[in-house]
């Protein structure tokens, strides 16, 4: 193992040589040679199971079952990792935010797109360095003068691979290349690896797709459908005519009012107080679900030699650190362990799932006093699927057909058409303009189709977009407002009201949902669980509605379940998974956390802003600037950003992560993306839902909704 760190250290001095060719580079390059003798030389050269692991993890993260990666890309990826001190975790996150970044397909790994972004992962590491070395640049200019002749001693034998040829650094009659290439840090790097750096940055941006096309209504593969969720169920043809009436009834299954809470007035006390009570609400449901006796519940902080079941929270010891086997702590209720953490041991595990903020149940003992060792992870109880009465469900199913459902005319001859419901989430327009070209699109597609229901998420006015955050930008000539006098609830009026107006002409039977974001510049309550923006001065038809943030409602029999907040890509990238578990179907993964935990937002503490991925939104140049408000929580009302009493029939959670249509613990979950990205057109979901069959298994009189297999979903481009 020694000698194999020997080898990962010394390769990754030669690709920063490569990008460094600098005398101090050289003389680090060459001590490092020293230290290997030709016998290690011989070991380091031979194939070893480390490295097979390692394209093994590469293959699982990167490449898919059927199509593994090629050798290129492999070795352009181990480049990376050994260059920049990467595990494959951190590489993959790194290019996961790279790629929304630039607006590209993460499972699109090609070998172009992977030399760009080690361009990229380069680039960033120069600003950092020229950053912290600024105001020292004499001392370097000493030390590099000190140890210009380090290479010519190194070359007489100490060169064990032979692999600093050609990489030596030029002699003192060339000083004024090596000052030119110090200046210019792009040019020396396309000389000393043109394999790996382009030749021109607007090719490669282009090649990509990070350059936008010269309009909305040039771009690429529009309507393409991505991907397809119960392909067997036929896509209806829309009517020839709208309905009549509305053929949804929409109902609140939460309390909208409780959502009105005043914002940052948090208290300590109160904050306290939820954490605490999350806790003791599990452990009632843990010794109902698995019958266990009171007296098997214990404080794991206390030293004992008996094994007891532990309930609470996961946590990490470090505030700012990252969660690894080693740093997991669980933190107990007041009740049962004084609110201690102690440090859990996972060793005795085969497998776990873990990430800050979870509540777990486990078996497991504290014989030292200084560790709870869990020999278990016991399961939790989901909520129970949704379900209604027949007499309920008849109701909804004649509303299907356009006509009154307590009229006296039962014929059904004829089948229901489906419900046509489109979700799509903001931003809503590119960073370069405040057309809203793709919102007027969608708006479009719904009044051609005749959708019933039209759910929106916000931001609608985007507090990250570059021309908002400035103030950047002019209001329609045909306004005719007075811009000293003008409000975001002028600007959404002017530029994204006209759109849901002509919607309503065309399709008097749409209903249109809006659900607020903590990026929304129209909504003054700027806290998750986050309450409706008003609708004053906003000048909206009478079909648009809008609620909290999350919001559980009734859409005729389904429970439809959706919240703004980004919680997929956070819980994506804060879980600590055991190499028991693999690297499978991660989003379904994070999608089974919000279904085991009973809650929108799960994650606690939030991902720290400052790493999630960057925005448009500031004034270039200023502290913050790029830089997400992040999720915005308010502890002291997370428990209305829990599931009600039954699980969704379909959960929509807006991510940065690939959109995709998923059945987990037969729920429903939508990730629609989002439907303009920062340089182009994005996606967006359609789904049709047939009416339910009334012969299906009944339970206590009540008939399953079992949304998840009577529904159709596509995710579509713009």
């Amino acid at each position: 193992m020694q000698v194999q760190r020997k080898l990962a250290d010394l390769l990754g001095a030669f690709d920063w040589l490569r990008y460094n060719p600098t005398p101090a580079a050289r003389l680090r390059v060459s001590r490092k040679v020293k230290r290997v003798n030709r016998v290690e030389a011989q070991i380091l050269l031979t194939p070893t199971t480390a490295m097979a692991d390692t394209v093994y993890e590469l293959n699982a993260q990167f490449g898919s079952p059927d199509k593994p990666l090629e050798p290129d890309v492999l070795a352009e990826l181990q480049s990376i990792m050994r260059l920049h001190s990467l595990s494959v975790q951190d590489l993959f996150y790194k290019w996961e935010a790279y790629s929304i970044k630039m607006g590209l397909d993460a499972n699109a790994v090609a070998l172009d797109i992977v030399r760009q972004f080690k361009q990229n992962l380069q680039d960033e590491l120069e600003r950092t360095t020229r950053g912290t070395t600024r105001g020292t640049h004499n001392v370097h200019v000493k030390t590099e003068k000190r140890t210009g002749a380090a290479p010519r001693a190194a070359n007489k034998g100490s060169d064990v691979f032979g692999m600093i040829d050609g990489l030596t650094t030029p002699a003192p009659g060339r000083t004024k290349q090596i000052g030119s290439a110090r200046k210019t840090p792009a040019v020396s790097r396309v000389k000393a690896e043109p394999a790996s750096s382009p030749m021109k940055v607007d090719d490669a941006l282009n090649a990509m797709g990070a350059i936008p096309p010269a309009s909305f209504a040039d771009r690429p593969n529009a309507g393409e459908v991505l991907e397809i969720l119960n392909e067997h169920l036929t896509a209806a043809e829309p009517p020839i005519a709208p309905f009549p009436e509305p053929r949804i009834k929409l109902t609140a299954a939460s309390d909208q009012k409780k959502l009105g809470y005043r914002p940052m007035a948090m208290k300590l006390s109160e904050a306290s107080e939820i954490l605490d009570d999350r806790i003791e609400e599990f452990i009632t449901l843990v010794r109902e679900h698995h019958n266990i006796d009171d007296s098997a519940f214990g404080n794991p902080a206390a030293q004992s030699t008996s094994e007891i079941v532990a309930v609470g929270r996961i946590a990490c010891d470090s505030l700012e650190g990252k969660l690894n086997p080693s740093s997991v702590v669980l933190e107990t209720s007041r009740r049962t362990g004084a609110g201690l953490r102690v440090p859990l041991g996972l060793s005795r595990l085969k497998s776990y799932q873990l990430f800050p903020g979870q509540i777990i149940a486990c078996r497991g003992i504290n014989s030292s006093g200084k560790e709870f060792t869990a020999h278990e992870i016991l399961s939790l109880p989901l909520l129970p699927n949704a379900a209604s009465s027949p007499d309920v469900l008849q109701s909804h199913i004649s509303r299907l057909r356009g006509r009154d459902p307590d009229a006296m005319d039962t014929d059904d001859a004829s089948p229901a058409p489906p419900l046509n419901i489109m979700i799509a989430s903001g931003p809503y327009t590119a960073d370069d303009n405040l057309l809203f070209e793709p919102l007027a699109t969608l708006c479009a597609e719904a009044a051609d189709s005749y959708t019933d229901l039209l759910l929106l998420t916000g931001p609608f006015l985007d507090a990250e977009h570059p021309l908002l955050s400035t103030g950047d930008f002019d209001l329609p000539a045909e306004a005719n407002i007075d811009p000293d006098k003008a409000t975001m609830s002028t600007v959404f009026r002017c530029l994204i009201s006209p759109h849901f107006h002509r919607l309503a002409s065309a399709n008097p039977s749409v209903t249109v949902l809006l659900v607020p974001s903590v990026r929304d510049l129209l909504a003054k309550h700027v806290s998750w669980p986050q309450e409706a923006f008003s609708r004053k001065e906003l000048g909206l038809p009478k079909c648009v509605k809008i609620v909290g943030n999350p919001s559980t409602v009734n859409v005729n029999e389904m429970v439809l379940g959706v919240s703004s907040q980004d919680i997929l890509w956070e819980l994506r990238h804060e879980e600590l998974v055991s190499a028991g578990v693999g690297t499978g179907d991660s989003l379904s993964r994070a999608c089974r956390y919000l279904i085991e935990q009973r809650h929108f937002f799960p994650l606690f503490p939030p991902t720290d802003r400052r790493k999630l991925p960057k925005t448009g939104g500031g004034i270039p140049g200023t502290e913050g600037a790029g830089i997400p408000p992040g999720a915005m929580l308010d502890i002291s009302y997370l428990k209305l950003g829990e599931f009600l009493h039954v699980r969704p029939d379909v959960l929509v959670v807006p991510s940065a992560l690939s959109p995709f249509a998923k059945v987990v613990e037969s729920v429903l979950v939508i990730n629609p993306g989002t439907l303009s990205k920062r340089r182009g057109a994005g996606t967006y979901a359609k789904m049709l839902v047939y009416p339910p069959k009334l012969d299906n298994q009944l339970r206590d009189g009540m008939v399953a909704h079992r949304i998840f297999e009577r529904a159709r979903v596509e995710i579509t481009r713009i």
